[in-house]
């Protein structure tokens, strides 16, 4: 079984992973943030890095993919390769930050890896709103997040919103996170839990 957790920077993807990950007893393989040598860089300045970042991230879900495939476990996922090229590639290159002849480029190496990859068994979007993800961004205190703008992570809710309601590669679950702490309420875990739990048992 293959889950993957989607949603906007401070959506609370990793801390859902890391908790369905200890409930279901599956691996858990997490977004390459921690050692990244591009993002303090990219925040710094955008328009100049954001080539290197993508495919370094790019990169980086295309072999935790051939990992999946290859391990035979049950995984779950912190972020998909999906969200890379249809919603931070592009809202870099919607934005101006990314250069059309690096976004065709981009493109192009992410199309010849799509056609090597299986989709998840079960992707979740975890849908949040601009004053959750700042509150999440300014808690967890990473200093090179702390100047996104609110523009820049609305533009992403955005493509978010769209890559939701257009995705058609598998099952989707779309969780309202505004309201719910599953870090520190265990009622709110357990009924993101049963929700998961009702989408796999109509799968099998």
């Amino acid at each position: 079984m293959h889950i993957a957790i989607t949603g906007n920077i401070g959506a609370g993807k990793t801390t859902l992973a890391q908790l369905l990950a200890n409930h279901y007893h599956w691996d858990v393989l997490y977004e390459a943030v921690e050692g990244n040598p591009y993002l303090a860089d990219f925040y710094g300045d955008m328009a100049r890095w954001s080539f290197n970042l993508q495919i370094y991230f790019l990169n980086s879900r295309f072999e935790q993919v051939r990992k999946i495939r290859e391990s035979g476990r049950s995984v779950i996922q912190d972020r998909t390769i999906y969200e890379d090229a249809y919603i931070f590639a592009k809202n870099l290159y919607d934005t101006g930050n990314m250069s059309p002849r690096d976004y065709q480029t981009y493109r192009s190496l992410f199309d010849s890896m799509l056609s090597l990859v299986r989709p998840p068994d079960l992707m979740i979007y975890l849908r949040a709103d601009l004053p959750k993800l700042t509150s999440q961004i300014k808690k967890r205190g990473r200093d090179f997040e702390q100047s996104i703008s609110p523009d820049y992570l609305q533009s992403l809710n955005d493509l978010y919103e769209d890559f939701a309601q257009n995705y058609t590669s598998g099952d989707l679950l779309t969780i309202d996170v505004n309201s719910l702490d599953y870090a520190a309420n265990p009622t709110d875990l357990q009924a993101v839990i049963e929700q998961v739990d009702r989408q796999l048992m109509a799968k099998a």
